[in-house]
């Protein structure tokens, strides 16, 4: 494969969620780095764009965009949830984080389907995957892999995409705006119970859903053997003309806001084993995103491998 493109903007470490919260800029900080420090895979960097409100409102309504962004601060935080959940907060430089983090994934789209790269990579903060149709919550305010889903069906005509979700908590935005769609399939595997609380596999959508929760302390010979089995055969049976990637390394066993036990080597096999599907139905083509993943050491190790897998043919 010739390259990887990495989409990243530094207006996304300007986002600030206050003191020892897990979502800091320290980790984008480390993505970054690391990336850098890969010395065996062709990887060219690319300003992220800030995203278009109406490529945005292809999923949340602009009057939700507005409110949002009404309530950025001139300093200081604000929240945007209610209790038990008030860790989703603004700030004066959330507004350009935002919609660069958004606007990636609409560049990487048109990037994969007109330049005809075969594999990117979205180095972005905030992430999205809790962000549902009309509610910010779970750090996330705008759903990144949804906008760029939907983007891509709307602008590049794209039928059928796959999203694919290995963050450890389930991506209850992203099953909210597709529940009903039959031209996207959303999978998840996420420990349950674990925050949101969605995520059963009683929820089905049309069909088009497929959550497949596990128990802490599964280990990562198991997690990638349950993945295989129940998503990826799936997946297989889809046969969507592109993956968008919903990538969190919080399954690491380091990561302190879960209880998964994969060390940073199994995300090379995970991403392979996507690969190979995508290689299948796809032409290859895969958009990752970075969603969660909270302990730096893990982060650093866990993007190596990610982008490792993501480099094979």
């Amino acid at each position: 494969m010739k390259n990887i493109v990495v989409f990243t903007h530094l207006d996304c470490l300007l986002k600030d969620n206050g003191p020892k919260h897990p979502e800091r800029k320290e980790r984008l900080e480390t993505i970054v780095k690391s990336i850098e420090e890969i010395d065996n895979i062709d990887i060219q960097f690319k300003e992220a764009p800030l995203a278009k409100i109406n490529d945005v409102s292809l999923v949340h309504p602009k009057d939700y965009i507005e409110k949002i962004f009404s309530q950025i601060p001139i300093s200081g935080l604000r929240g945007v949830e209610k209790e038990p959940y008030a860790d989703t907060f603004l700030c004066p430089n959330s507004k350009n984080a935002i919609l660069r983090s958004c606007g990636a994934g609409t560049a990487a789209a048109d990037k994969i389907i007109k330049n005809n790269n075969k594999r990117i990579f979205c180095a972005v903060r905030p992430p999205g995957h809790h962000a549902e149709t009309r509610r910010a919550n779970g750090f996330c305010f705008i759903n990144n892999v949804a906008v760029t889903a939907k983007y891509l069906q709307k602008k590049h005509h794209i039928n059928k995409i796959a999203i694919i979700d290995f963050d450890v908590h389930h991506g209850n935005g992203s099953q909210e705006i597709f529940f009903n769609d039959k031209s996207v399939v959303y999978s998840s595997i996420h420990e349950h119970p674990l925050f949101p609380g969605t995520g059963s596999e009683q929820e089905t959508g049309v069909g088009n859903i497929i959550n497949v929760p596990i128990l802490k302390n599964t280990s990562g010979r198991d997690f990638i053997e349950i993945f295989e089995n129940k998503i990826l055969r799936n997946i297989d049976k889809f046969k969507p003309e592109i993956i968008l990637l919903s990538t969190g390394f919080d399954a690491h066993k380091r990561d302190p806001l879960a209880n998964i036990n994969l060390e940073s080597k199994d995300y090379y096999t995970l991403t392979k084993k996507i690969v190979e599907i995508a290689n299948v139905h796809c032409k290859g083509k895969i958009i990752s995103f970075l969603e969660g993943g909270y302990d730096l050491i893990a982060l650093s190790e866990s993007i190596k491998q990610h982008l490792k897998g993501l480099k094979e043919d």
